[in-house]
């Protein structure tokens, strides 16, 4: 039977752990009562057995006063709070010696902190919710409206109002009382993406003509710049000007974030002469969309966040009852009924004002965005986790002792052919050695990753609300690790047959085009439209690459920018598709001319490219960021990037020119570089080697239980760090060829990159614990805007 502090454990939210009740210092503080206990108990071992057997024969008799209470060994006072916290506090008195006095004592001192502390965070988080509940009514009582409008136009018009297209602006009236349409979107800083993937055939829009009295709300906390949202759909009503802010996530939103920027003030002079028009509402359907979407995914945040808080309401109850359980077992006296009467009137536990919400916040998103189907709300308000099958398990294990047999198979045939020696196969190792090279660090760099979710997943950073990943949809370690054994399999096997071949005594034109035809094959799977083979996962990591690639036009998320930084550890992969693409677009495998690609200018020339391309999206990206929240940090991040661009760069230069002059230059740049990097790695990635920290050189809070693994991962990122030293040195393992050196060394890399994206994460964890962050703050579409805006 799994003890109770294990499942509680695994059943609280990771972000709000400290806020908590402490269940193992309790546990200790209970402990040391139960020690001090038995020390004492063979001192008075014989008069406290005689002294209760008396006790208890006067207790059974009749002839005394039945109706005569058992005396209470503590008493719960209830302070009134400072007008600063606004809660109240509880404290313990002890009526009588329990076990040792001072121990008692300092467990229910304990206690009463823990009471506290729970009665604290529950309700500075229901005051969270229920304001940002509140807010999103009414945001959803707008939206109503508007599409009320909406409707009432196209049957004013006709049939005809139906073929109209998206983009298309509809002119309209809505009634508003004299305190209705104000909003505000508070947001925080890098938060402004919308949740959840839905598609467009599952739920559709409601129509319901239902309207309600329109309250006051905040006004906004931040006003980000002007081409941060779409805010050219302004509705004025009454003299409230109200406003529809899309956040500029993507190319479309950009450009229609310029074009209202350079019409804005034509816009506004045609309005001024309007008159009578003012009391006009024009709406744009396809942003009225984009609006529904947004207060989509905030309802579906919200819900979250009230479940969460639900479970932790639920847990710290059966923690209370559990740790006083024990506390009447170790001390033979009765204290659960007493102070739990406390623990049940507090205000965590009577409390029902977020409970009502979600009832509210549910029935709303059943009408609304469900048309009226509980089941299918609840596939977005409650998704279920994806039950993990033993077939997985079972072709991990089949296809793992394949790839382990073919890879000794193919391991032996290569000595026995000398394909790997300095004096190999020049054809074979320029082409089909470069096609394996590709393969074995793009699966190591994923097998890696793979490790990385199962040490998450141990040690609770939550990953899938960090990367913002569907949780019906994400992918388990167990997927990725199938998804590595089957294609290492796949891979090795079609090169041990190729080889097989060769040495057989066919000729390269014949077979050269079986690793080609390879590379496409896994291309074909990765585009592949069919719901086959992960489909969901396929299509995301191709929307990230797609981000990636056009990072100045795209809102930069953490999954966008964690998946560049990999790419930034992938060059040389980068550099071998290069030169396979080049390979057999010109069909220089039909007459093995592998020198026509490496000597001609153009391909040189695109080397500096494909070299720069990592570090010029990551670049991008920074700037980005910094364009959007105004982080100084963005920009000195920019730089790192920069510093190994201009580090590739000089690599590149020196391996075509060979001199003295591009080899100090290498050295000067690579030096800049790595100090640069290394700092960032440990101390903003990673946030260690904090000088003032209680733990040497690293930080206050630590997820990793043994403090040398820190330490051996810093003294290893540098060592890896400072591999780009070979290319000073030139140093090659005797009887090996080049290649083999350079792929190990572009393997360690990867290495680095593992390693690091488990420290990047959990830093990132910390800060999520650090501020309460167990859902995101999805930004609200409507709001008011000011007669001067």
């Amino acid at each position: 039977m799994v003890k109770f502090s294990k499942q509680f454990e695994g059943q609280l939210v990771p972000e709000w752990k400290e806020a908590f009740v402490d269940y193992c210092h309790l546990k200790k503080a209970l402990k040391k009562i139960q020690l001090l206990d038995n020390q004492n108990a063979n001192t008075n071992k014989h008069s406290t057995f005689f002294s209760n057997l008396i006790m208890s024969s006067f207790r059974n008799h009749t002839f005394l006063d039945n109706k005569r209470r058992e005396p209470r060994v503590i008493q719960v006072h209830r302070k009134l709070a400072a007008s600063a916290s606004k809660t109240d506090m509880y404290e313990t008195e002890l009526l009588e010696q329990v076990a040792d006095t001072d121990a008692a004592g300092e467990f229910f001192a304990c206690l009463d902190l823990q009471l506290n502390k729970v009665n604290q965070f529950y309700r500075t988080k229901e005051k969270e919710f229920l304001e940002r509940g509140e807010s999103l009514l009414k945001q959803m009582e707008i939206l109503i409206e508007l599409k009320a409008a909406v409707k009432q136009h196209q049957r004013a018009k006709g049939p005809s109002s139906q073929d109209l297209k998206e983009e298309e602006s509809i002119s309209g009236t809505i009634s508003c009382d004299e305190e209705s349409i104000k909003y505000a979107a508070a947001t925080e800083p890098g938060l402004e993406n919308v949740t959840g993937e839905f598609d467009k055939n599952d739920i559709k829009l409601s129509e319901s003509p239902k309207s309600g009295e329109l309250g006051r709300s905040m006004r906004m906390k931040q006003r980000d710049g002007k081409l941060k949202s779409v805010s050219n759909c302004v509705i004025n009503c009454q003299g409230k000007n109200l406003r529809i802010n899309i956040p500029v996530t993507n190319p479309a939103r950009t450009f229609s974030a310029i074009s209202y920027l350079l019409w804005n003030d034509m816009v506004n002079q045609s309005s001024k002469k309007c008159g009578p028009e003012r009391n006009k509402l024009h709406i744009n359907k396809k942003k009225l969309h984009h609006a529904e979407k947004m207060i989509r995914g905030a309802f579906i945040e919200l819900y979250k966040g009230l479940g969460y808080l639900k479970t932790y309401r639920n847990l710290n109850m059966l923690a209370f009852v559990k740790i006083l359980k024990k506390f009447d077992k170790v001390t033979n006296k009765q204290v659960l009924p007493i102070y739990l009467k406390v623990v049940e009137s507090s205000f965590f536990n009577s409390s029902d004002k977020a409970l009502k919400l979600a009832d509210e916040v549910e029935e709303s998103f059943v009408n609304h965005f469900a048309e009226e189907d509980k089941r299918k709300a609840m596939k977005y308000l409650r998704p279920t986790q994806r039950t993990e099958s033993h077939a997985v398990t079972f072709f991990i294990g089949l296809f793992a002792g394949s790839f382990v047999a073919l890879l000794v198979g193919y391991v032996i045939m290569a000595h026995i052919t000398g394909m790997y020696r300095s004096k190999s196969d020049t054809v074979y190792m320029e082409t089909v050695y470069t096609m394996l090279s590709i393969f074995s660090l793009l699966f190591l760099h994923l097998f890696l990753f793979r490790c990385n979710i199962f040490v998450w997943r141990k040690t609770r950073i939550n990953y899938s609300f960090i990367f913002e990943l569907c949780p019906t949809k994400e992918l388990k370690y167990r997927d990725v690790f199938l998804i590595c054994t089957t294609s290492m399999a796949a891979v090795v096997g079609v090169l041990f047959v190729h080889l097989l071949l060769v040495e057989k005594g066919y000729s390269y034109a014949q077979v050269q085009a079986i690793p080609g035809l390879l590379f496409l094959a896994f291309l074909i799977v990765l585009i592949c439209p069919f719901n086959v083979i992960y489909k969901s996962s396929r299509y995301r990591l191709l929307s990230v690459i797609r981000n990636i690639v056009l990072s100045p036009l795209y809102n930069v998320l953490m999954l966008d920018f964690f998946m560049a930084d990999q790419l930034c550890s992938q060059v040389p992969t980068f550099r071998n598709i290069e030169y396979i693409a080049c390979y057999y677009i010109t069909g220089s495998y039909k007459t093995q001319d592998y020198n026509y690609c490496t000597s001609t200018t153009y391909y040189k020339d695109l080397a500096y490219a494909v070299s720069f391309l990592p570090y010029y999206w990551r670049a991008l990206q920074c700037a980005r960021r910094w364009f959007d929240e105004g982080h100084k940090s963005h920009l000195l991040n920019l730089g790192k990037y920069v510093s190994a661009m201009l580090a590739a760069g000089a690599k590149v230069a020196y391996e075509k020119e060979k001199t003295v002059g591009w080899l100090c230059l290498v050295v000067i740049m690579s030096s800049s570089a790595t100090v640069y990097q290394l700092y960032w790695d440990f101390v903003k990635d990673w946030g260690l080697l904090q000088f003032n920290s209680k733990n040497p050189w690293l930080r206050d809070e630590l997820v990793l239980r043994h403090k040398f693994i820190y330490y051996f991962s810093l003294g290893l990122n540098l060592v890896l760090r400072l591999a780009w030293l070979q290319t000073v040195f030139h140093y090659n393992f005797e009887k090996v060829d080049y290649r083999v050196t350079m792929l190990f060394l572009a393997a360690l890399e990867v290495v680095r990159r593992g390693q690091w994206n488990f420290y990047r994460l959990e830093n990132e964890h910390l800060n999520n614990a650090g501020h309460f962050r167990a859902v995101k703050t999805v930004p609200l579409p409507f709001h008011e805007v000011d007669d001067e805006d």
